[in-house]
């Protein structure tokens, strides 16, 4: 697929780009040679792309968490799930908390783990776990005359972490001030955090192996694989001084209210009738 200038302009997303001249014909699904791109055009380094996707990650808090289920034979299949056959080795992707935390590995989203969760099962499974990211603008972002399409999804970046999910000790936890970190982001979370009587949870990291990061549009943005070293050698310097195109206001638009809960009723035995209440709060 190509497109020419008589078509769309479309900028890199940093805020402080240039309004971009009209460039020649270009491949859109791959990197062309940086000398036959315009200056206004040229493809951000694998390095200024990493750091794009860990301004992503820093920012945003929900995620698609997928994973594939087991074997049909695999002994980890309760009986009362009921599960169909023809599932197994099928991926599946579901929404997903997690929380970008201070620990050594910053570049590792942290997650709460539910056990009876299906993506938590095939991870326990022997499943491998992807984390699908993108961005998106805050509906506070400022209109773009010079460029009607800014804020196109096809224009603006995602990317996916390939790796496995590892549970975080106790001793990490409290030093790093885990629990802290991602109840700030997710409030509500505090109705299933470890030490609940809802499920069975546990504090945990995505141990990220590979990126896989596809820009936005090829003849001005980077597709492809970045090195998992220029991934953790972004330093958090760089993610807090990046800005994304109209990220002004993206807290906000994340939520400006949480929510918190208790459960009524019973004495928490087997059979006891329990109800359980949540009303918003303001953050």
């Amino acid at each position: 697929m190509r497109i020419t200038s008589a078509s769309i302009v479309l900028p890199l997303i940093h805020a402080t780009s240039a309004t971009p001249s009209s460039p020649e014909p270009q491949a859109i699904f791959s990197n062309p040679p940086s000398t036959s791109s315009p200056a206004s055009h040229r493809i951000p380094s694998i390095h200024e792309s990493a750091i794009q996707a860990r301004r992503i990650l820093h920012i945003s808090n929900i995620a698609t968490l997928s994973t594939t289920f087991p074997p049909s034979t695999s002994p980890d299949i309760s009986p009362q799930e009921n599960r169909p056959g023809d599932v197994a080795n099928a991926p599946i992707g579901l929404m997903e908390y997690y929380a970008s935390c201070p620990t050594p590995n910053v570049y590792d989203p942290t997650i709460l783990g539910v056990t009876i969760a299906t993506t938590m099962k095939n991870a326990a499974s022997g499943s491998n776990v992807t984390l699908s990211l993108r961005y998106q603008p805050p509906p506070s972002a400022p209109p773009r005359p010079d460029d009607p399409w800014a804020y196109l999804p096809a224009n603006l970046p995602r990317f996916a972490l390939i790796g496995s999910l590892e549970r975080m000790s106790e001793e990490e936890v409290e030093e790093y001030g885990v629990r802290e970190c991602f109840i700030r982001s997710h409030p509500e979370a505090k109705i299933w955090e470890p030490g609940t009587d809802i499920h069975e949870s546990w504090w945990g990291r995505l141990v990220v192996r590979e990126v896989y990061f596809f820009g936005g549009f090829g003849d001005r943005a980077r597709i492809g694989w970045i090195p998992i070293q220029e991934w953790r050698g972004v330093t958090e310097g760089e993610v807090e001084g990046y800005r994304l195109v109209g990220e002004e206001g993206y807290e906000e638009f994340l939520g400006r209210k949480g929510w918190e809960g208790e459960v009524e009723g019973g004495n928490g035995e087997e059979g006891d009738e329990q109800v359980f209440r949540i009303q918003p709060v303001d953050l």
